[in-house]
This record gives structure tokens, sequence and C-alpha cells, in this order.
């Protein structure tokens, strides 16, 4: 019993150090982050479209994709959905095959890309990013890839004020897949205001990304309790890592039963 409690009392303390390593890692490199800004006068997302500028091909969609892929994982960490997590998104598209697509969350537009290279003929994609800055790197990663207006339109706009007005403004009268990634604590409300607006239908997809980490309890609780979806977890790990789980949220409307 004794040697029990020893080897128990090991384990806690090595788990909590390696906490603490993990803790200080991230707080040294977020300074690390902040000092190179400053002095490149450079943002990492600016950094990493000069780089897919001047090292991918224009017009090659998977050439955009795999230079960012490079970047993030050898030189700086920026969360796109990555291309582990990024191919069970494309096995999705290619199952649904939708027409009508928002994506919440633009970033830089890496996952922009990626869902529009896997659309078919005469879908469009509204991509959503709140961030003006952000907005104009995308809007550039997007056009480098290779896609006009007609397939992707940005809306640089905050998502609750957006989603009110997809009917009216864009037109819309369904969303066939929806795509979030954008700040956690809209995933529930967004969410609700879209089952609101009348835009989800039954079959019609919503992928959510990082529900386990850095997670939406709020959101994944709503969708356990709604009775709206047929819903599933595709468990990985965070985007450009081996250690840290991670989890994409899979949701199919049913509609109310």
């Amino acid at each position: 019993m004794y040697l029990f409690v020893c080897i128990l009392f090991c384990v806690l303390a090595v788990t909590h150090l390696l906490v603490c390593v993990q803790v200080c890692v991230c707080v040294y490199l977020a300074v690390c982050l902040m000092w190179y800004d400053c002095t490149t006068g450079l943002s990492r997302e600016e950094r990493a479209f000069q780089y897919v500028l001047t090292h991918a091909i224009p017009g090659d969609p998977e050439s955009i994709l795999e230079t960012f892929d490079l970047w993030c994982s050898k030189v700086e960490f920026i969360s796109n959905i990555g291309p582990k997590k990024g191919k069970i998104m494309d096995r999705i598209l290619s199952e649904h095959c939708p027409l009508t697509v928002l994506e919440l969350g633009s970033h830089c537009g890496y996952s922009t890309v990626r869902i529009a290279r896997a659309l078919p003929l005469g879908a469009r994609l509204y991509s959503v990013e709140m961030d003006a800055i952000n907005a104009a790197i995308a809007e550039k990663i997007i056009r480098l890839a290779g896609f006009d207006d007609d397939t992707v339109e940005l809306i640089v706009s905050p998502s609750d004020e957006v989603i009110p007005r997809l009917r009216a403004d864009y037109g819309l009268e369904r969303l066939d897949f929806v795509f979030m990634d954008h700040w956690k604590k809209c995933y529930r409300p967004d969410l609700q205001a879209l089952e609101g607006s009348g835009l989800l239908g039954k079959g019609s997809v919503v992928l959510a990304d990082n529900v386990l980490f850095p997670g939406a309890p709020n959101f994944l609780r709503h969708v356990r309790k709604s009775g709206l979806y047929e819903w599933k977890i595709h468990r990985a790990t965070l985007e450009y890592s081996k250690g840290i789980r991670d989890g994409m949220a899979e949701l199919v409307y049913q509609g109310i039963k």
C-alpha cells in the first residue's frame, strides 16, 4: 500500500510538472511572438502570407495549402484547421456535395481555400471574418488560389451581425454546410441564430472545429439537449501538434421531431 501511494504521488508530481512546463513554453512562445511582431512590423498572418506568396504556385489550391502547412508546422503556429482535421472535412464535403456554404471565421484564408477547392461546380461559399486585417490577408490568399467572387464571397463583419442578414442581403434560402472556426464563445449563440433563421434544413451539416481544445462546452451542451441533430465527435489532435487532443463536432440537422 505504501509503495502504491508513493508511485501515485510520483505520477501526480510528474504530471503537474509537465503541465507547468507546457504553460511556461506557451508563455515563452507568446512573448517571443510579440517581440517578433514588434521587430518585423508584421503579424504572424502577414508573415505567413509573405511566405505563401513567394513559395506557392499561384492558381494551385493544393500548393497554397501545402505551403501554409509547411510554414505553420516548421516556422510559426497559426490556428488553421491543418492537414489532419482538414482531411476529415474534405471527406465530409465529398459525401454531401454542398451547394451553399457558410464559413464563420476565415482567419487568413486557409480553410476557405480548403473548402472552395472541394465544392462542386456552381457552388458558392460565403466566408465571414470580423477582423479587417485578417480579412485582407484572406482575400489575397483566396484570389491567389484562383477563386473569384462567384465562388467565394468574403464578408467582413461579426458573425452575429451577418447571420440575421443572410436571407435579406444575400438571398439565401438554405445552407447546406456550415463550418465554424471563429471565437468558441460564439459557437452556441451563432448556432442558435442559424436555427432561428430557418436556413438550416433537414440534412444541413454543421462542422465545428476545436470543440475539445480550447473547447466549446456550451455549444456541445446545446447540441445534446436540443434534439435537433444527429451528431458525432471526430477526435484528432490540435492542428500542427502531436500531443494536444482536440476534435471536431459534425452535426446533421434533423429539425424538430
